[in-house]
């Protein structure tokens, strides 16, 4: 008698010497490099995608590149062709169908847009597969609840594809903030240069756009309410939109606030304020932000570490702890300290200095675990290695930290006292529908 490795191994096990079938939900340009990046790990196999778009031209963006459910499943067939001879990769308009059908698929890489994001992941997860998701892991914080619950429950291999939390910059900020190097931190910023991509957006587009060819348009839509396609809405633009994207801080927060939160361990922040730069209403996200965040120090209920958001090009004040002549990096994060100053930016090494002097020599008495790299710690997830670092319970408080963000943002940057045991922003009524967001018939979530 033959028995399935499932039963000896339990619920999602993968044998290490197999290959993991993956499928891929959002054949986008982020899709696309997902993709490659699963190219690198030869104990892995891309056997279906599903899209609703059959092609996206992506070439003025900064993707650079032809997407959508036909250019990827070529690029996925003339790979696997060219390097073991084969190359027959399933496609699918609905990802539904996709999980109903794929009876080897071992794990789901989502790459949709934000709105969807827990959706696919919820659905994949009840359907017994692994999942790692793109960054934001969900739209709004009732969501991450209820993600981080089903992972919990189901055990399943997860992981959140901020990719940088893997990278060799942000893992030393962590090893430095964990060493003491600057000492107790009482000030963290960090800002970045996005912005909205219609700088000239004044209200939700009302007339339709010429569908493009081979778009299920009511699938790409999915929970929220349907309305007419306009190119304003797709590909990419969408961040444009509440309803489907989640401005600068939805996009970047949980590359940027990971080192913050990871390093100095962060619960969550207890009152938040984001003040919106630029034109912005109930449907539209603004130019730039400027954000607070206070966290309870974990080991003093009476202090706060407090945490600032820049984008859109806004910039922190250089501390008196910092040379004058030092020039920031477009994208960076500064962390204040009793000992010194961290600054960090374009992927470097962190620079510490004291007393206005850049330390030459760091010394760090904690050290996190190697990383394979993001994809191939999930991989290794899997097969039964340790969990991947930033899986889905890590994933979700990371991104119901940014949310939190968002959701004074929505609010027109309303004073947020936030009671995280009940999910409520205390006396504000209307924040209710921005945690818990409404939901298209035939598009609820699952239970988590």
């Amino acid at each position: 008698m033959v028995i399935p490795r499932h039963v000896l191994g339990g619920k999602g096990f993968t044998a290490p010497s197999d290959k993991v079938n993956v499928g891929l939900v959002g054949a986008g340009g982020k899709g696309k490099e997902n993709v490659r990046d699963l190219f690198k790990l030869d104990d892995v196999q891309v056997t279906c995608l599903a899209d609703p778009a059959e092609y996206w031209d992506l070439n003025r963006f900064y993707y650079k590149t032809d997407a959508g459910l036909g250019p990827v499943s070529d690029m996925v067939e003339n790979h696997y062709k060219e390097k073991s001879g084969y190359s027959k990769v399933n496609r699918y308009i609905d990802f539904r169908e996709m999980l109903s059908k794929e009876t080897s698929l071992d794990a789901v890489l989502c790459a949709t847009p934000d709105h969807l994001h827990a959706y696919v992941s919820m659905l994949s997860m009840q359907a017994g597969k692994h999942v790692y998701c793109e960054k934001p892991l969900t739209h709004n914080i009732h969501e991450a609840r209820e993600v981080s619950k089903m992972a919990k429950k189901t055990g399943l291999a997860t992981q959140m594809g901020n990719q940088l939390h893997s990278s060799p910059a942000i893992r030393n900020a962590v090893e430095y903030l964990r060493s003491g190097v600057i000492g107790k931190v009482r000030e963290v910023h960090s800002w970045v240069p996005a912005t909205r991509w219609t700088n000239s957006l004044k209200e939700m587009p009302t007339a339709a756009s010429p569908m493009p060819k081979g778009l299920n348009w009511d699938l790409w839509v999915g929970p929220r309410s349907n309305r007419p396609f306009n190119e304003l809405y797709a590909p990419v633009t969408w961040r444009d939109f509440w309803e489907f994207g989640l401005g600068a801080l939805g996009d970047f927060g949980c590359h940027d606030l990971d080192a913050a939160t990871w390093g100095l361990e962060l619960g969550l922040p207890t009152k938040i304020q984001v003040h919106p730069a630029g034109f912005s209403n109930a449907d539209i996200i603004p130019y730039g932000e400027i954000g607070y965040f206070s966290f309870p120090d974990g080991n003093n209920d009476n202090e706060f570490i407090e945490v600032t958001w820049y984008s859109g090009g806004l910039y922190p004040k250089k501390p008196k702890q910092l040379p004058s002549d030092i020039v920031f990096s477009r994208r960076g994060a500064m962390y204040v300290g009793e000992k010194g100053v961290m600054v960090t930016g374009n992927g470097d090494t962190p620079k510490v200095f004291s007393d206005k002097n850049l330390v030459q020599s760091v010394e760090t008495t904690f050290k996190l675990a190697p990383t394979e790299g993001h994809h191939r710690d999930w991989i290794n997830a899997i097969k039964g290695g340790p969990a991947a670092s930033s899986n889905f319970e890590y994933g979700a408080h990371l991104t119901e930290i940014t949310l939190l963000g968002v959701l004074s943002l929505r609010l027109g940057g309303a004073l947020i006292d936030w009671d995280a045991k009940n999910m409520k922003a205390i006396g504000i009524p209307k924040a209710d529908e921005y945690i818990r967001e409404s939901e298209r018939k035939g598009w609820e979530l699952p239970k988590g």
